[in-house]
């Protein structure tokens, strides 16, 4: 009995596969100096392309009001609700700054601002 369980274990072990964020395709602006976050299981990525479309937790955003109501769910869930923002290099400002507004009317203060390492 004790060798089944250990073979199941094992199997389960090697047959996992972790979920990653996918996102949308985004190109990371470089930065000169780098933060990495401490703790991942509060940080909800928001994602921005560079054609506009807006992506949280891999799901495709339609409206900016969207926006606001998801994470204030998510805040109202965990207070320690963190966001990091992946932005194209090439997205546009307003969208950058419509995410921005939003997060602020749904009081989901602590936003990260995601980059590549390099010059």
């Amino acid at each position: 009995m004790p060798d089944i369980v250990f073979m199941l274990l094992l199997f389960f072990m090697v047959a996992t596969v972790f979920r990653q964020y996918q996102g949308l395709p985004i190109e990371l602006p470089t930065a000169k100096k780098i933060v990495k976050l401490e703790a991942k299981k509060n940080v909800t990525h928001i994602y921005a392309s560079a054609a506009g479309e807006i992506s949280i937790d891999d799901r495709i955003i339609n409206r900016n009001r969207d926006i606001r109501n998801i994470m204030y769910k998510k805040r109202v869930e965990n207070p320690r609700t963190m966001v990091s923002l992946k932005a194209d290099r090439g997205a546009p400002m307003k969208v950058i700054t419509d995410i921005q507004q939003e997060l602020r009317e749904a009081d989901v203060l602590p936003i990260n601002y995601t980059a590549k390492f390099g010059d």
